[in-house]
């Protein structure tokens, strides 16, 4: 498979931090009086008392693999929990662990060199990558229970980034992402918003073994037309990518050839 370069610069560390420990507030207080088995439509067959152990279960798996600065794939991801019996403690649970969380990646150097299985092999992969993995259930969450969520554009245009830049690397638990294929073609995501994440855009290119995130100091990334375009608030463009959205939805501004797309989003789901 082809290799990737991201479009854009990850945030500050202590931004990730800081918004880890918001959102997952923000998401135990969303779950915390809701009934456990209401369905979570954009997670089929999930109900929110799944949702909520998964998340907990995520945050404290990549605890675990910060404070032992992982060097090689872990064999296993059991970890020790401590789930509550009852579903609906669940969401105590969740933001029980915030302060271990918390402390763990204070804690922890950015910098530090471990096992990660995107394309940044450094301690700072887990806290963006933690960060994403719990907004996007935080919204999962507030879609299930008929809201409309607020996301900060900055963080959903980085969140953008941060998908486009592993998404090559996600075969491993995403076979289909091994199997995008092109013949040169090019799809651009592009941000709608007014203000800091206005503009933001990113071209990805479909190659015969494989794809790729372009630079914007790539040549192609700055003169080649896309073969197919969409545009839209950094907040929807995010929950696209993430399959929680239709690119066909009026929010969207789509030009192009949308075979492509279809391409992409059957191989990308996940």
């Amino acid at each position: 498979m082809a290799t990737t370069s991201g479009a854009g610069h990850p945030l500050p560390y202590d931004t990730y931090r800081e918004a880890i420990e918001r959102e997952t507030r923000v998401f135990a207080d969303v779950v915390a009086d809701a009934d456990p088995a209401r369905p979570v439509p954009s997670c089929p067959d999930w109900t929110l008392a799944d949702l909520t152990r998964h998340v907990g279960a995520v945050q404290r798996w990549f605890c675990v693999l910060l404070s032992r600065r992982v060097q090689e794939p872990p064999r296993s991801r059991d970890v020790e929990l401590g789930l509550p019996d009852r579903a609906r403690d669940y969401a105590g649970w969740v933001a029980d662990g915030v302060p271990e969380v918390s402390a763990v990646l204070r804690d922890t150097d950015p910098h530090a060199a471990m096992w990660a299985w995107g394309e940044d092999q450094h301690a700072r992969f887990w806290a963006r990558r933690m960060l994403f993995e719990t907004l996007v259930h935080r919204v999962d969450a507030e879609r299930a229970l008929g809201r409309e969520p607020d996301v900060d554009p900055v963080l959903a245009a980085d969140g953008v980034d941060e998908f486009l830049v592993n998404l090559p690397r996600a075969g491993l638990f995403a076979p289909e992402v091994t199997k995008l294929r092109g013949d040169g073609e090019i799809l651009l995501f592009r941000c709608s918003d007014a203000g800091g994440a206005g503009g933001e855009e990113w071209r990805v290119r479909l190659d015969a073994d494989g794809f790729r995130l372009l630079p914007r100091t790539d040549g192609d990334a700055g003169s080649a037309a896309p073969t197919a375009a969409v545009e839209g608030p950094a907040t929807a463009l995010l929950l696209l990518l993430y399959g929680r959205r239709s690119y066909r939805e009026s929010v969207f501004d789509v030009s192009g050839d949308v075979t492509v797309l279809d391409r992409w989003f059957a191989h990308t789901a996940f």
